[in-house]
């Protein structure tokens, strides 16, 4: 049997990381939920299966996200995992063609060309070994951007790296070493018996006419065998636990697992999965408009893993989900700061701020008034029948052009509805939400939800992102939610009102929480489109930029909100539009407090356009198309 005593760190740190995912594996899977679990195991004898293998080959292998966003950084991470991948099966196959026995132990491959010195001479030997010298340069390419970007991160086209501690330092240190060690062992092995290819034997033999290769190859031999054990045997407590982690999470997600609002298996293992390759600090705004480049998702899952107090990074974020898109890996980033965010230091805060609040309403038991108040301040009405509600929100209250324009707009359809708060009424829940108060949320939900259920409507349209996103996802309503930038292009399509062209050029913002917090992205723009010029920009869709003016952070002061603000301004205007427009009450107020350019909601340009009509009510019966069209 061929062995010597250099492959034993190798077998150490492979048996060892081996064990250890292996075993972690069998502990996530003992912890997840029963029906979780049956999902799982669902999983992997149906159709997610395939698809599992699918995304583990495009994302985890070839980075197929990483690489429409950003081809050099894509080129940097593929050339390294889709290489080593490449390596090790192909090294295994040499192995196993060339090698003295079939079913060799791992070290045989890995160290194929120090048990085995004379092979490559000629014929289909060199031909192999042209193609493993071949693998070797395209991780080389990778491994020297790699270094490059850790040094100057612009060289891949990224403002920003991750600041590592110093176990990530050790191990990307040995992540590093092991492949010039290889090139180095082979090609001092190479050069001492007239093999090699292009690389390792033209390498070999220039070594060769000054260095005694032989010995020269044997501490080398040693350091890539040293350089693997040791990034294995770290691989578990530093960010590199991503590598084996992240196959488990695809068929997890694939299987139909979901993140939830409390912390699991399933948000752990999403923790785990995150590389910190840096791209959520590139598209936070937060980074790039205020300076603040300590709080991005990448240090909110490194400080999770390291089980550090996160409070100042769970609620340091404009939850604008810009890094959600960005992430390659998929994770859910949003969901899990929502959940770092309850409980915690800061939530006592909150609630001591409510408590103050209630006090001041007398509340009876002052010690609990969080849990019982049940806002008996507030009367529930009767809201009368109807088929459509209108409910404004408690920012579209504070912009009243945008309240006036959907009145001006629904009477002008004919149809039945009710202005369900038009002299006030309750929060939709969204902001104690995310400040991590679900049971206060509750209250307000269920009040609110009586009053809608009471009205027997079968539709209900919210002129605020933010309410729309909460009355989709945690509201239990039996009827079609709908933004009013939806609602509008169902009035247009069905002909129940008439608009002029408005010959002005318009740029549209998409808010987030109704862009990708919900996947609104076309009824807004072919709204516009119908009513006036809509101009391209740079900032569309997913990659849309926040207002800065979010509900969500409860951290930074008013000149940061405005800083981000005018940044999102003017990348958006610099085709200098006529209009700036935007689908959300909170976005066109923030705006419109830091420039003179016009800032419209969707529904003040549609009501502007607005061509009178003589006012018909519809009876129900009459509302066949637009309960089709409430189908969407």
């Amino acid at each position: 049997m061929q062995f010597d005593p250099f492959v034993i760190p190798f077998n150490i740190g492979l048996y060892f990381i081996l064990i250890y995912v292996i075993t972690r594996s069998v502990i996530w899977f003992r912890d997840l939920s029963k029906p979780d679990k049956l999902r799982l195991q669902r999983g992997f004898f149906g159709i997610a299966f395939g698809m599992s293998l699918k995304e583990i080959f495009m994302e985890s292998l070839i980075h197929r996200k990483i690489l429409k966003t950003n081809l050099r950084l894509g080129y940097m991470h593929m050339s390294l995992a889709f290489g080593w991948f490449l390596l090790i099966l192909f090294g295994t196959i040499e192995a196993d063609i060339f090698g003295a026995r079939h079913l060799n132990a791992p070290y045989k491959a890995i160290f194929f060309r120090f048990f085995n010195p004379e092979h490559g001479k000629t014929g289909f030997e060199a031909a192999y070994g042209f193609l493993m010298d071949l693998i070797l340069a395209f991780i080389l390419s990778g491994l020297l951007l790699a270094v490059l970007k850790r040094f100057y991160s612009k060289i891949v086209g990224m403002k920003k790296t991750t600041r590592l501690k110093l176990t990530d330092k050790i191990a990307l240190t040995s992540l590093w070493l092991i492949f010039p060690s290889r090139l180095l062992a082979e090609s001092f092995t190479s050069g001492a018996y007239g093999t090699g290819s292009f690389l390792t034997g033209t390498l070999g033999t220039w070594l060769a006419t000054f260095l005694p290769a032989r010995q020269m190859a044997y501490p080398f031999w040693w350091l890539y065998s040293l350089s693997l054990g040791t990034f294995f045997i770290l691989l578990p407590i530093t960010r590199y636990m991503h590598i084996p982690t992240e196959l488990f999470l695809i068929f997890m997600r694939n299987s139909g697992i979901k993140t939830g609002d409390k912390a699991g298996t399933y948000s752990e293992v999403q923790t785990y999965s995150c590389s910190s390759c840096g791209i959520c600090i590139d598209a936070c705004q937060l980074n790039f408009s205020a300076g603040i480049t300590n709080i991005q998702s990448a240090y909110l899952m490194k400080a999770i893993r390291n089980n550090d107090d996160v409070t100042d990074i769970a609620y340091n974020c404009l939850m604008c989900g810009r890094c959600d898109q960005k992430c390659p890996v998929g994770i859910e980033l949003s969901p899990i700061r929502m959940i770092q965010r309850r409980g915690g230091e800061a939530e006592n805060d909150i609630r001591n701020i409510y408590k103050g609040y209630f006090r001041s309403r007398q509340s009876v038991n002052p010690e609990n008034e969080i849990i019982q108040a049940n806002y008996n301040f507030l009367k529930e009405e009767e809201p009368g029948k109807t088929d459509i509600i209108y409910f404004a929100g408690c920012m579209t209250h504070l912009t009243p052009a945008i309240k006036k324009s959907m009145v001006k707009i629904l009477d002008a359809s004919g149809l039945k509805y009710n202005f369900i708060d038009e002299h006030g009424g309750v929060c939709c829940g969204r902001p104690l939400m995310l400040s991590g108060q679900d049971k206060e949320a509750r209250e307000l939900i269920n009040f609110n939800s009586r009053m809608i259920w009471k009205s027997g409507a079968h539709t209900l349209v919210t002129s605020c992102p933010i309410c729309y996103k909460v009355f989709k996802e945690s509201y239990y309503l039996d009827v079609k939610v709908l933004h009013h930038t939806q609602f509008i292009k169902m009035l247009i399509d069905d002909g129940l009102v008439k608009m002029n062209f408005l010959h002005k050029k318009v740029v549209y913002h998409s808010p987030c929480d109704l862009g990708r917090g919900s996947g609104v992205y076309c009824e807004p723009k072919e709204v516009i489109s119908h009513l006036a010029r809509l101009e391209k920009s740079s900032f569309e869709d997913e990659n849309s930029l926040c207002c800065g003016g979010s509900l969500a952070n409860m951290k930074l002061s008013s000149s940061i909100k405005k800083k981000i603000a005018l940044d999102a301004v003017n990348a958006l205007t610099k085709n200098n539009p006529d209009i700036l427009a935007t689908a959300c009450p909170l976005c066109k107020k923030t705006f419109s407090s830091v420039t003179e350019i016009k800032i419209a909601d969707i529904a003040e340009i549609a009501a502007e356009a607005l061509i009178a009509k003589p006012l018909k009510i519809y009876s129900s019966s009459h509302l066949t198309s637009i309960k089709e069209l409430a189908n969407i």
